[in-house]
């Protein structure tokens, strides 16, 4: 891609803060409990139930024993803790949906769709460890993503783009809304087009055996999540060199 037709950070920075604008909501709604299931972790399980009770204990215990947001071992858990279980738990989980185009071999790794959904997994589990560390502005979330996924420094306070504080679409409680997150994030970062192949990706090897039907499943899934914890660390590195600055001293450093 020529210089002339390269997108301006201006334009990165906007899709980036659509993208982080549509992801925060999604992991907020992660530590609700619209069933007062996760609120059964804080408390002895009574000695007399029934049935129906005995099921919801059991769900959250389940809960609990994964770390789920919101639980009482998630309460426990430090920070470090808590950004691992967004990369082990719901980036694997994602990171399923990413591979499955090499279920069809070379046929659908021609096709950018493969490199959107990765590229939209890391976003997601990024701002969700950038959360976890502290950085819940969503203009350092930006900053971030830039520099890990796109490999620029940005400052997004400064960026010529028109904000708001809304997120993308309703934000209410669906039982897989973190998958979902994953599929709305992908269509708002897909204009991004030539940046896409900057992110953390698979190493070669990966990338080779992910051309070959069914067995690309495999490799592509091996290959992406390998690329999900260097894109987190890289995260994590970042966050480490960039401590967040109130929003008034950015504006005039």
């Amino acid at each position: 891609m020529s210089e002339t037709d390269r997108l301006g950070d201006d334009t990165v920075v906007g899709i980036l803060d659509r993208a982080a604008r549509g992801i925060n909501p999604v992991l907020d709604l992660a530590l609700t409990d619209p069933f007062g299931i996760k609120s059964r972790t804080f408390t002895p399980t009574a000695e007399d139930r029934g049935a129906a009770e005995a099921l919801l204990d059991g769900i959250a215990w389940v809960l609990d024993a994964v770390q789920f947001p919101g639980t009482a071992s998630w309460e426990k858990a430090s920070d470090d803790e808590r950004a691992r279980w967004w990369v082990t738990r719901i980036g694997a989980l994602n990171t399923i949906a990413v591979a499955f185009p090499g279920m069809f071999g070379v046929l659908l790794n021609r096709l950018p769709i493969k490199d959107v959904l990765g590229f939209a997994n890391q976003a997601v589990v990024l701002v969700a460890v950038a959360r976890e560390h502290g950085v819940t502005n969503r203009s350092d979330q930006v900053d971030l993503l830039a520099s890990v996924l796109c490999r620029r420094e940005t400052d997004a306070v400064l960026a010529d783009t028109t904000r708001s504080d809304s997120a993308d679409g309703a934000s209410v409680w669906r039982p897989f809304g973190l998958i979902g997150a994953l599929w709305r994030t992908a269509r708002t970062v897909r204009a991004l087009s030539d940046e896409l192949d900057k992110r953390p990706g698979p190493g070669s090897t990966y990338s080779l055996l992910g051309n070959i039907p069914v067995v690309g499943v495999v490799a592509g899934y091996l290959g992406e999540r390998g690329a999900l914890v260097r894109a987190a660390k890289q995260g994590e590195q970042w966050i480490a060199s960039h401590a967040p600055l109130p929003a008034a001293v950015r504006r005039v450093r």
